[in-house]
């Protein structure tokens, strides 16, 4: 399924316990239809020592978050829905983009 979110965007998380919390989006899952967002769903793990973390320990990490969960936010900073517009260019070339709904301005 192709997700209307992409890495970058900013989002609001509207379920969950993180509910209100907003953050940018640094990696999506689409097979699993997740999105790992900064600084939200934050836990802590248990890492064996590697190279890269030489002493182990807990760490804590952010964990991704069904998408359904998250809506993108627009300029002024309120959570919108996404229309999608295609286009042909000059070029008879697709162009797709993607409108907010609460201000119908392309994001």
């Amino acid at each position: 399924m192709k997700l209307k979110i992409k890495k970058g965007d900013t989002v609001k998380v509207i379920a969950g316990s993180n509910k209100g919390a907003t953050g940018r989006v640094l990696m999506v899952m689409p097979g699993e239809l997740k999105v790992l967002v900064e600084g939200v769903n934050v836990r802590s793990k248990a890492v064996r020592p590697s190279q890269q973390n030489p002493n182990g320990g807990i760490v804590k990490m952010e964990m991704p978050i069904h998408y359904s969960n998250v809506m993108l936010v627009d300029k002024n900073g309120k959570a919108t829905r996404i229309s999608v517009e295609r286009t042909k260019s000059a070029n008879n070339v697709n162009v797709v983009k993607r409108i907010a709904k609460t201000t119908n301005e392309e994001l």
